[in-house]
């Protein structure tokens, strides 16, 4: 009973951290692409000059 209880166990964290590893690189993805249309989409400040979308 206890071995077929760690494997489960086993089975749950690796599944869990697969999610996890998963989901962050989505969200890594999603935040390129917004980086990246930042470049396309910036605004045009009174002197002609492309200004920065970002504040930093």
């Amino acid at each position: 009973m206890v071995p077929l209880l760690l494997v489960l166990l086993l089975a749950l964290i690796l599944f869990g951290a697969g999610f996890a590893l998963k989901a962050l690189w989505l969200i890594a993805v999603i935040v390129l692409v917004v980086w990246l249309l930042g470049f396309v989409v910036r605004t045009v400040d009174s002197g002609g000059r492309k200004g920065r979308w970002y504040r930093w």
